[in-house]
This record gives C-alpha cells, sequence and structure tokens, in this order.
C-alpha cells in the first residue's frame, strides 16, 4: 500500500469547513461524553452526574451549552410527591447525532476494542449486524475506491488559495 501524496494545508480553510465548527461546539471531551449518554437515553441531571462523574458544575455549564445550541432542550418534569426537576432530552438536531457517533463506534470497536464491543446494532427485519457506509442518493453502497471528494469554497476563499497567500493575508 502506497502513502497518500504529502499535503501542505487543508483543501478547505477552517473558516468554510462545517466540521471544524461542529468540533468548535461540541468538540471537548465532557460534551462529547454528555452526548453519548443522552443518545443511550440518558436524560436527568442526576443522572448524568452518577454515570459520568462529572463535577455538577462543568455539567451543569455543558448542558447549558447544549441547550443554547439547540442540541438538547430543557424541560421541566415531575415525580409524584416531588418537587419538580429538569431534564434534558435530546432535540432533533441532537438525535441525528447518532450516525457519527455510531461510526465512530464502530472504529473504536476495531481499532480500541480489537473487534470487540459491547454494543451490536442489528436489522430488525433480517437480523443481520448493521454498519455505517457511504451510501449513494439511490441507497446503493459506495466502494471505498469509488469515492471522490469535491471542495466547493467560497469565492473569497478560491482567491487565497489560488494567491497562494497566507492565513493572515499577506502575499
Amino acid at each position: 500500500m502506497t502513502d497518500a501524496p504529502l499535503v501542505r494545508r487543508s483543501p478547505v480553510p477552517p473558516d468554510q469547513c462545517n466540521l471544524w465548527k461542529a468540533f468548535g461546539l461540541i468538540g471537548d471531551r465532557w460534551t462529547l461524553v454528555i452526548l453519548r449518554s443522552a443518545l443511550y437515553g440518558v436524560r436527568r441531571f442526576d443522572d448524568f452526574q452518577a454515570e459520568l462523574e462529572i463535577p455538577r458544575s462543568v455539567l451543569s455549564q455543558r448542558l447549558a451549552g447544549l441547550v443554547d445550541l439547540g442540541i438538547m432542550e430543557r424541560r421541566e418534569y415531575r415525580q409524584d410527591g416531588q418537587r419538580s426537576r429538569i431534564e434534558y432530552p435530546l432535540t432533533e438536531m441532537g438525535s441525528t447525532l447518532s450516525l457519527p457517533f455510531m461510526a465512530m463506534t464502530e472504529w473504536s470497536d476495531h481499532w480500541i476494542g480489537m473487534g470487540t464491543s459491547p454494543l451490536t446494532l442489528r436489522s430488525k427485519a433480517s437480523g443481520q449486524r448493521l454498519r455505517v457506509a457511504l451510501v449513494d442518493e439511490g441507497g446503493k453502497p459506495a466502494r471505498r475506491d469509488d469515492v471522490e471528494l469535491v471542495i466547493t469554497l467560497g469565492p473569497t476563499q478560491k482567491a487565497k488559495a489560488g494567491g497562494k497567500k497566507s492565513l493572515t493575508g499577506s502575499a
């Protein structure tokens, strides 16, 4: 297997890259593990705190940030005989993080878990194991050698990339 050619700069500048922006929003350790637990169904502050052993102040701050981003919502609930409390269910935006988290799970099962996992996703209809894969718009799985990266930059970024300017704007 040959190495990929050397690249000195990413083809998409960080300020144009949505993945870069997403990492900036949810990329810290505590936010990621909170989201992992939320994707499993954890919603209540005390349950997050007990499971993750996260400092209460850090948990409060991260949950507030996730609510501000629209990834979770703050919802009041009340159990019989108890005072009102707050839970943090995922919004539709938050629930759609399940696919990238499944991809990371598959990666970590292979490379960190040495092929073993406590979690298996199966099709209810066929019973077969499910994997994360790229599919075309028609739903047909794509082969790795058939994947092409197409980059579309805004007009100002095309000029920067073509003009050999530094990130500070000087030539």
